[in-house]
């Protein structure tokens, strides 16, 4: 899933990340690569943060467009971070394997 981002820099200070699709996500870096890369590593924590709690993982994107309209991403850069959501899934899968008898 593609999650848009909104990145900020005020003189003097790192590149802040905010992930708007996912509430309560931030990042930041000090480079705009480290920042990008750091806003994953967020959307992935506060992801499986809220798996552990048990509670419902139902996000949806925003066009980019909608959100350059908001007050609070009007002079932001924007990006994209992917996360593929199916690798967090917890739930149990069966899988049926042969092994050899030694083992």
């Amino acid at each position: 899933m593609l999650f848009p981002i909104a990145i900020h820099k005020d003189r003097g200070t790192s590149y802040g990340v905010t992930v708007p699709d996912v509430p309560g996500c931030f990042s930041y870096g000090d480079t705009v690569e480290e920042a990008i890369s750091n806003a994953k590593e967020a959307v992935v924590g506060h992801i499986e943060t809220l798996l552990e709690l048990g509670e419902p993982i139902d996000f949806k994107t925003t066009a980019i467009e909608e959100l350059r309209t908001q007050d609070a991403f009007r002079d932001a850069a924007w990006g994209y971070v992917e996360v593929d959501l199916s690798e967090l899934d917890s739930k149990p899968e069966r899988v049926n394997i042969s092994l050899p008898r030694f083992v």
